[in-house]
């Protein structure tokens, strides 16, 4: 086993960046295994732009690995995406964690960017093409629907030849793209039994190409939140989920002591899954801060008890 345990933000719940800074810190104090930014150009809420964020992170930490939860592709140029991520890995010495997607069709950006979103699937798969032809090899040259190069490259590539790239998304689309291009696969509210199955459909779906992804390399993704239920800011939470997406987060959201959240993370792993990312609940960055304090003080010795890490006893 290789279970991993990283932190997730989408909204900007700090004061100001000093707070965050300290959330940062006590991650990489703390034996966090890596930080993960939920990619949104058009909000009304506070929300870190998850490039620019990627290259801050580079700079301020030494030992924590971060990455893109998920980049919607469809919205990005892959070349100039290809030499963000290669820049970002080599400056953070191989850090970076590229995690992509198609993006949702009911986001903002697509009216914003003036992007049909009937398009972002032909597009997604193109540019997916595009960056990793681009971190491998000298020159790219390629002829698709929405993106054409002749003989591009660049330099400086990332630190890897295989560096990683998690596909996220729970389609038969996804499978598809996730077996022919990935190299990890990012679950989104999946519960246990769906994120089994689709850990399963890759699998099968990679050896019909010949592929194999690393059975370490499924991940998974919840909401955890220290307290109870009925509490104001859990149910403000999970109400604001459900207006967002449409799910019903009653088992989406991990909510009680550290045994609850230890007990969901094992659920996961029952079906394959070895890769986390927790999203602490909280209305500020106080109570992030302290939500994340007790996961690494609670949840993270459990974990490293239960299933350490191979070769280790």
């Amino acid at each position: 086993m290789t279970v991993a345990i990283g932190l997730g933000l989408m909204e900007f719940p700090f004061a100001g960046a000093g707070d965050y800074w300290r959330w940062v810190d006590l991650c990489e104090a703390g034996g966090v295994d890596s930080l993960w930014q939920t990619d949104r150009l058009v909000s009304r809420q506070p929300i870190l732009e998850c490039l620019a964020t990627m290259g801050a992170l580079a700079g301020r930490t030494r030992r924590l690995r971060f990455g893109m939860n998920v980049v919607s592709l469809g919205l990005r140029d892959p070349v100039l995406l290809a030499k963000q991520c290669a820049t970002i890995d080599v400056l953070s010495e191989g850090r970076l964690l590229p995690g992509f997607g198609i993006g949702s069709p009911q986001g903002p950006e697509w009216q914003a960017l003036g992007i049909d979103t009937k398009t972002r699937g032909r597009r997604t798969d193109e540019a997916l093409e595009i960056i990793g032809r681009l971190w491998r090899e000298d020159g790219v040259t390629f002829e698709g629907r929405h993106f054409r190069l002749r003989d591009a490259s660049i330099s400086p590539r990332p630190t890897r030849d295989d560096l990683p790239m998690w596909i996220g998304g729970g389609t038969e689309a996804a499978i598809r793209r996730t077996a022919r291009y990935g190299t990890g696969w990012q679950a989104g509210a999946e519960l246990p039994a769906d994120a089994g199955r689709l850990v399963a459909a890759i699998k099968a779906a990679a050896a019909e190409i010949g592929r194999t992804i690393d059975d370490d390399h499924y991940g998974a993704a919840f909401p955890f939140c220290f307290g109870d239920r009925e509490s104001a800011v859990v149910s403000g939470a999970m109400a604001a989920y459900a207006r967002r997406t449409g799910r019903d987060p009653t088992n989406y959201f991990a909510v009680g002591d550290a045994a609850t959240i230890v007990s969901r993370i094992a659920e996961y792993v029952a079906v394959g899954v070895e890769k986390f990312i927790l999203r602490p609940v909280g209305p500020d960055g106080e109570t992030v801060i302290a939500q994340t304090r007790r996961l690494i003080d609670e949840v993270l010795p459990q974990v490293s008890a239960r299933w350490p890490k191979r070769g280790t006893s």
